[in-house]
């Protein structure tokens, strides 16, 4: 098995000091792992005997057999004939800027898979779905707005949730009423904003719990955060794409829903019932009302609505004929 399928296993029980070497590892492999044990622990911010404890755990004799093993995957790798064939292979996909973009997006999903484990998802569904306080979004100019994504999915499942939005003087404000029973949700992606830093940090200052989506550059947020998801950002575009991201934070969502409490689903049912009642979506009306009801609102007012203008165009009519 190679290291980075050994690295993604499901069933491994990693503490979080544990999880940033993994996440580091994961994040430039295989090179990442080539130095020595004492610059994996600085670069992760962990102690060296952390590091030896995860080889261990991972199922080799010490750090030297873990680097041996790691050094002839990379061998094999270098004299690969596959891996020579596709780096060979001819594309026409220069014919078409948007085939490009595609097929590069779709590359970077696949390399999203690997940056990070598995238990950072679950350990960030436990944090978001167990905390007795509130939970907060926060995102820079572009990825709040899949801060916001998120934060409609989680109202589905649970109360207190907060979407801050673009950050403002009155946003800094909330940082008054977060603690220890409080967790915050951060997407930020290179170039790093200054003011969603400054509001994580404080945040954290006030034993906020942070969970950070960011990039494989790692946002300094980073330092402060108990789990982090990585998302690659580099595709066939002078700008970055936050496809991955989205689809990063929307399996969180799926992971939530496979594992959802009872109250939770309860929720949801009650919240259907809200929408339903106000026929908020086209599937609420029934088929005899859906050409005639374009507004949301309780369907019985909306009818004397509807009624009080049929007779005062009947009263009109009647004036004029007068």
């Amino acid at each position: 098995m190679a290291i980075r399928d050994v690295l993604m296993r499901g069933d491994l029980a990693l503490t979080p000091s544990e999880e940033k070497i993994v996440r580091l590892l994961l994040t430039d492999y295989p090179t990442s792992g080539l130095g020595t044990a004492s610059s994996l622990a600085r670069r992760a911010g962990v102690s060296d005997p952390t590091v030896v404890r995860l080889v261990v755990k991972l199922g080799y004799d010490g750090f030297p057999d873990f680097q041996a093993k790691l050094l002839a995957e990379v061998e094999a790798r270098l004299h690969s004939p596959l891996l020579m064939m596709e780096a060979k292979r001819p594309t026409d996909a220069e014919d078409s800027a948007i085939l490009a973009y595609l097929g590069s997006v779709g590359a970077a999903l696949e390399k999203s898979i690997s940056l990070t484990p598995l238990q950072s998802y679950e350990r960030a569904a436990r944090l978001l779905m167990e905390t007795k306080g509130e939970v907060v979004m926060l995102g820079g100019r572009f990825s709040r707005h899949i801060a916001s994504m998120f934060a409609g999915y989680m109202l589905q499942f649970r109360p207190e949730v907060r979407d801050l939005g673009t950050l403002s003087a009155q946003a800094f404000d909330t940082l008054a009423d977060l603690g220890r029973r409080d967790v915050l949700v951060v997407f930020d992606y290179r170039r790093y904003q200054f003011d969603v830093i400054d509001y994580t940090r404080q945040a954290a200052a006030r034993d906020v719990r942070i969970v950070l989506f960011t990039d494989q550059w790692l946002s300094p947020i980073a330092d402060l955060a108990e789990v982090t998801i990585v998302s690659p950002l580099e595709v066939a575009s002078p700008y970055d794409t936050l496809a991955p991201a989205i689809a990063q934070m929307e399996a969180l969502v799926a992971h939530i829903v496979s594992t959802l409490s009872d109250g939770a689903r309860e929720r949801i049912e009650r919240l259907e019932e809200v929408r339903h009642a106000n026929a908020v979506t086209l599937d609420s009306a029934g088929p005899e009302e859906t050409g005639a009801r374009r507004m949301p609102g309780p369907k019985s007012a909306q009818s004397k609505s509807v009624q009080s203008k049929s007779v005062q165009s009947k009263s009109a009519k009647q004036d004029q004929k007068a």
